[in-house]
């Protein structure tokens, strides 16, 4: 039998704050949980996954039974979540490119260790740049050895890079980022302007028909938001400038999606942006805390583009405290809030051993896609939109406050686990795993497969 404390612990925190007394996360409301096993990690990832995931369905269920006035059943597969978590494609005859640039990885500093995130072509020009050295893992390598970890991550942040030092857990509650997270919710929530609530082409089977969401997010929560919320029928627009690739990633994550691309330095591109924002109902943002506003979109300004906007935003470090700004991914946060050094010691390793699976991201992905769903559901009750802020930090900081238990392990991967159809992806076949999660009458499924980014005109159907 499993233990479904922590998943049950879960589902309690993440209720959003839209979220109406009514439909509190109690007794009765909680989804099903059916599969078994767990993921190896120092905290309960699996627990995590299918509390996300189930958060997501249950703000789901509740838009629904507002539109519908019938509220369905859910549940969710602790065993396909944990997959999802990890990836939801398995190419036929073709292989994803790899995720990682070579400099990207974990380095041993004079006193202790560091991580740097270098995907990124400016991320790993901006290393380099600090540590005068070659492109190379065995040069930087070379370099970081002389250096002390807080040292080197103080200078590649000022010139524009991504690193972070390992902490530990109390290292990090004692640290003034983490000492303001601790006092931060996990979902910042406002109510916005009064705006329509229409949606007719919306049906049970189909509940977010005829909803825009205008994606304006990269690797990887966003993009996983807004997956699930294309798997009920919305319509999805990714925006990309149109030098960002990223190769490993994109089939992935653009299932269901329309992929454009505007370069927001361009005032006539950025004046585009804004018509398709007078025209979506959410907005779904992963810039730093200040890159909108330094364009003269602050949250105001959306809300006056599209009066009743529901907008949830995602940052990494959290929205205050002096790393509010900070450039950050979920490997970066692992490292600087404990994760990384919690397992080490967890698993007996000598190096880094971060969970095993992008947690941070998959969740707090699940917990945008909640936090959408229920600025709807304010939206069609009381006629005004919302902004919803997240981020990866405060998403560990939940993590991190349970402990893991002693669940087996997830058995091997088998056919049964991924549809029998092949979805015909941009790049070749593939199959994709089946839904974590079943609501009632509301089967997840795509409109169309993954595609190419700039593959679509930046404009709405």
């Amino acid at each position: 039998m499993t233990d479904t404390t922590a998943y049950t612990a879960f589902l309690r925190a993440m209720r959003p704050p839209a979220s109406s007394a009514s439909s509190a996360v109690a007794g009765g409301d909680l989804p099903d949980l059916v599969g078994e096993g767990s993921l190896a990690a120092a905290f309960p990832v699996t627990e995590l996954a299918t509390a996300s995931i189930g958060t997501a369905a249950l703000a789901l269920s509740r838009y629904m039974e507002l539109r519908f006035a019938s509220r369905p059943a859910i549940s969710v597969d602790r065993r396909l979540a944990s997959m999802w978590f990890a990836t939801s494609l398995r190419p036929k005859g073709w292989q994803l490119p790899s995720v990682r640039d070579p400099v990207t990885g974990d380095y041993a500093a004079s006193d202790g260790w560091i991580r740097l995130h270098a995907n990124a072509p400016h991320h790993r020009a901006a290393a380099l740049a600090v540590l005068g050295c070659p492109a190379s893992h065995d040069s930087v390598e070379r370099a970081i050895a002389g250096w002390h970890a807080g040292e080197l991550e103080d200078a590649i942040v000022a010139a524009g890079g991504c690193a972070a030092a390992m902490r530990t857990q109390a290292a990090w509650e004692r640290h003034p980022q983490g000492q303001a997270l601790q006092t931060e919710p996990l979902f910042h929530y406002a109510k916005g302007d009064s705006g329509p609530s229409g949606h007719a082409a919306a049906r049970p089977e189909r509940p977010l028909a005829g909803i825009k969401v205008l994606d304006l997010t990269r690797v990887l929560a966003g993009p996983v938001s807004t997956r699930y919320l294309a798997g009920y029928g919305a319509q999805v627009l990714r925006i990309d400038p149109p030098f960002w690739t990223e190769p490993g990633m994109v089939p992935e994550v653009t299932l269901g999606k329309r992929c454009a691309q505007l370069d927001l330095r361009a005032s006539d591109q950025l004046e585009r942006l804004k018509s398709l924002m007078a025209d979506a109902d959410i907005l779904v943002h992963g810039y730093r805390a200040d890159a909108l506003e330094r364009i003269g979109l602050d949250p105001d300004a959306r809300q006056r583009i599209r009066p009743g906007l529901v907008d949830v935003c995602l940052d990494a470090y959290g929205w205050t405290g002096p790393w509010n700004t900070r450039r950050g991914f979920d490997s970066l946060v692992q490292m600087s809030c404990g994760i990384a050094e919690a397992g080490m010691r967890h698993f007996g390793a000598s190096r880094p051993t971060p969970l095993p699976v992008q947690a941070l991201d998959q969740a707090t992905g699940y917990l945008m896609a909640a936090a959408a769903l229920d600025g709807l559901s304010t939206r069609w009750r009381e006629g005004r939109g919302s902004c919803t802020r997240l981020s990866l930090a405060r998403t560990a900081h939940l993590l991190m406050a349970q402990t893991t238990d002693a669940s087996p392990p997830l058995a091997p991967e088998s056919e049964d686990d991924w549809t029998e159809a092949l979805e015909q992806t941009q790049w070749g076949p593939a199959h994709r795993l089946r839904p974590p999660c079943d609501v009632e009458g509301a089967a997840m499924h795509w409109d169309h497969p993954a595609r190419a980014l700039g593959s679509s005109p930046a404009s709405w159907l």
